[in-house]
């Protein structure tokens, strides 16, 4: 988040370099900034996996995917809530995720935007219509025990959960176990 198409402010490519050093898992890295084109470079740098686009952020989507996936990294685009679906379908080829905010972007802890649910239904028809199954379905934002299975069960591949699992009275592990337990049924 750059404090610009977001009004926060986080962590950049020397987070993503140090926890690249600290673990082997794959780093997601969603960015939440104007002009993402220019910062893909660095972010793959850093050690990124994936790096996803915001399509209202960029003038250029094609081209910034183009480049995620040349630098050998896999590239996803996402969209705000507000935004219609039929922005990123021309996309859908290009990535290996897409991403649906299901709050608006920026601030940890929103509630859930039960539109989302449509809108995780209509993505994944269209990506099996297309035979796109292969590509994660990634679902941020408002993530809880409480709608975790009804958004698995819309399609989405992947959770994102941040407030769900770090402040849980009960603490992260017991958090993140409940969190599997909900989606998985």
């Amino acid at each position: 988040m750059d404090g610009h198409y977001v009004p926060n402010l986080t962590f950049g490519p020397k987070m993503v370099e140090d926890l690249h050093r600290a673990t082997t898992l794959p780093l997601d890295v969603h960015l939440m900034i104007e002009r993402p084109e220019i910062w893909v470079d660095r972010f793959v740098d850093a050690g990124a996996s994936y790096v996803t686009v915001h399509i209202e952020s960029t003038a250029d989507a094609g081209g910034a995917l183009a480049r995620i996936r040349e630098r050998g990294v896999r590239p996803g685009i996402t969209l705000v809530p507000e935004t219609p679906l039929a922005r990123i379908l021309p996309y859908l080829l290009s990535v290996d995720l897409v991403l649906v905010m299901s709050v608006k972007p920026g601030f940890g802890g929103q509630p859930f935007i039960e539109s989302s649910i449509d809108k995780i239904r209509a993505l994944r028809a269209e990506l099996d219509t297309r035979g796109l199954s292969r590509v994660e379905l990634e679902v941020d934002g408002g993530i809880k025990a409480e709608n975790a299975r009804r958004v698995a069960d819309a399609g989405a591949t992947v959770l994102v959960a941040g407030s769900a699992i770090f402040l849980d009275p009960a603490g992260p592990h017991v958090a993140l176990a409940k969190l599997k337990r909900a989606a998985s049924g």
